[in-house]
Order: structure tokens, then sequence, then C-alpha cells
């Protein structure tokens, strides 16, 4: 698995950027920045292009990708890859889902007593 918390933490301390300066930039929490970072929580394709710009880098450079031709074990990681996107457009698809079922029936009209 591409794993973008090691790279992210490679390219802040290459910096010499505290967690808390990443946080600030992002207006994140410490501790939410720290969950990116060590892959506790899942990050969203908008948080992934706001830390490529922090870090001056290409979202691709970010997600550990290159213009040299892959290798077997680049391959594997981009069939990873793959499969956590799916994964994470499956919650999303689950959580629309949800939030239409909540609109719904916040919104729906009560019978009247008669």
């Amino acid at each position: 698995m591409i794993e973008v918390g090691k790279k992210i933490k490679a390219l802040r301390t290459e910096k010499n950027w505290t967690q808390a300066d990443i946080a600030k930039k992002l207006n994140l929490t410490v501790a939410a920045f720290s969950k990116i970072e060590t892959q506790v929580t899942d990050i969203s394709l908008s948080r992934l292009e706001q830390l490529a710009s922090v870090f001056d880098v290409s979202l691709a450079d970010l997600l550990g990708f290159s213009n040299k031709l892959p290798d077997v074990n680049e391959s594997d990681e981009l069939k990873q890859a793959r499969e956590t996107i799916e994964r994470q457009s499956a919650k999303i698809n689950h959580l629309q889902e949800y939030i239409i079922t909540l609109y719904e029936r916040l919104h729906q009209v009560k019978p009247e007593n008669s």
C-alpha cells in the first residue's frame, strides 16, 4: 500500500516543520493532523491536495508516484491504491445514502390526526 503518512512525515521533517506547523496551515488540531500522518484516519482527496500545496509538490509526488516506468512493486502499489480508492468510494456512497435517508426522514410530512 502507498503509505502517504510516511511520505507526509518525510516531507515535513525535510522542511524541519513540526506537526503543529502543518496543522496550523491546514486549520486542523495537532491531534487531527497526527492521525493523518500516522494513517489512523483516512484522508480525503481535498486534504491531499491541500498537503501537496503546503509542501509545494504535485499530488502524484505526494502519493509516491513518479514519471519513471513502473516496476513490479510499483504496479502492486498502484493496484493497492486503486483498491483503497474503491473502498473509500464505497464509504462515500454509503454516507451519501445515509444522509439522503436522514434528510428524507427529517422532511417527512407527519399524517394529520383524524
